[in-house]
């Protein structure tokens, strides 16, 4: 394989390469404002996050497509996995134990970019029709849907299992559905929601909405509103951010560095920050239109916004009270390894999806 071919250079997407090096960027020098310590632990993970950039573009996804369900279903026996041999933390069973090396994964982050492909594999291998999927169809992609979500809400993880269950069924509604289904959709919702949360949600997940509807935050977002009316509109100089850097404000540099961001740069930096964030999606979804028969970059792409998205706002209205408090990072700008790689594994499989989309340079067998 010429891995210089011209026409792979000129099919890569480097629109999609400058959304995102400014939230990179931007959030090392936030995280070393706060710790050296965790910059320098950040330095180490963008290394083998693009590390894992070049494996991940360079591996032939379109000539081995249909491979994607085998990984689907290994994701699915790792999720099982943990219901059988997991390793609990802080009241949650998230993890597996790797043998001799004495390290755990998280199986539920591991299965996101695995749920776009197998997404974008099964709109594929069975494209939308002029009117919409119709019941039979959408029942079909529900079964893919589901079966990740309950896995993952009982470990439990029920942030995580929302934003799949959403991503998935958004994918859908941009593919296309009847509108019927819509319809029954939203009443099944309405009369479901009062019996899920009085049989369906855990003890400390009812806390979560009650503290989140009472008169009086929590510790957290109390300390987090503080930080972010203290920024004003332009913010604060760095030893001026009193709430971060002395500690009031809880995990600053992962679950809360929105927080931050605005105690430093104020109204507008976090304007700055959201508008980043908004184009980047936008950019995703347009290429729906840009690729409109190629499914696999189309839902693919649909998949990674609506996840960027969904992230980004259950995180940001969290930090400022509007949301319940729950363990979801800022995408690719809260400090964390497990949660930086992989979203960079996610964008490198767009990449591929891009710039290979014309089969050039598979100069080899297929791996498989």
């Amino acid at each position: 394989m010429n891995f210089f071919d011209k026409r792979i250079i000129s099919h890569f997407n480097y629109e999609l390469i400058l959304f995102i090096l400014p939230l990179i960027i931007l959030s090392h020098v936030l995280i070393g404002e706060i710790s050296d310590m965790l910059a320098q632990k950040q330095l180490l993970y963008f290394f083998i996050a693009f590390m894992f950039f070049i494996i991940v573009f360079i591996l032939p996804i379109r000539e081995n497509v249909d491979f994607i369900p085998l990984f689907y279903w290994l994701g699915i026996f790792l999720l099982f996995s943990v219901m059988l041999f997991g390793v609990s933390k802080l009241g949650a069973t998230r993890w597996l134990n790797i043998p001799i090396v004495n390290l755990t994964i998280q199986p539920s982050e591991l299965f996101k970019p695995i749920f776009l492909l197998q997404m974008a594999f099964l709109v594929h291998k069975n494209p939308p029709p002029k009117n919409g999927y119709n019941l039979k169809d959408f029942s079909y992609f529900s079964f893919f849907i589901l079966l990740p979500f309950f896995l993952i809400a009982t470990e439990p993880d029920l942030g995580t299992a929302l934003v799949l269950l959403l991503v998935g069924y958004g994918i859908l509604f941009i593919v296309g559905i009847q509108q019927k289904i819509i319809f029954t959709l939203v009443g099944i919702v309405l009369v479901v929601s009062p019996f899920l949360y009085t049989y369906g949600l855990k003890d400390y997940q009812r806390k979560r909405i009650t503290d989140f509807l009472s008169e009086k935050p929590s510790y957290h977002v109390q300390q987090s509103i503080i930080a972010i009316g203290s920024g004003g509109f332009l913010g604060n100089a760095e030893d001026e951010a009193t709430q971060a850097q002395l500690k009031f404000l809880p995990i600053a540099t992962s679950d809360f560095i929105f927080a931050y961001v605005v105690e430093r740069h104020g109204f507008f930096g976090a304007i700055a920050l959201i508008a980043i964030y908004l184009l980047l999606i936008f950019y995703l979804l347009l290429l729906n239109f840009t690729f409109k028969d190629d499914h696999l970059i189309t839902v693919f792409a649909s998949g990674v916004g609506l996840l960027i998205f969904l992230n980004m706002g259950v995180n940001i209205l969290m930090v400022i009270g509007f949301a319940p408090v729950v363990g979801i990072p800022l995408p690719m700008f809260s400090y964390g390894g497990s949660s930086f790689i992989n979203y960079i594994i996610i964008i490198a499989i767009l990449e591929n999806l891009l710039a290979f989309r014309f089969k050039v340079g598979y100069q080899y067998k297929k791996f498989f």
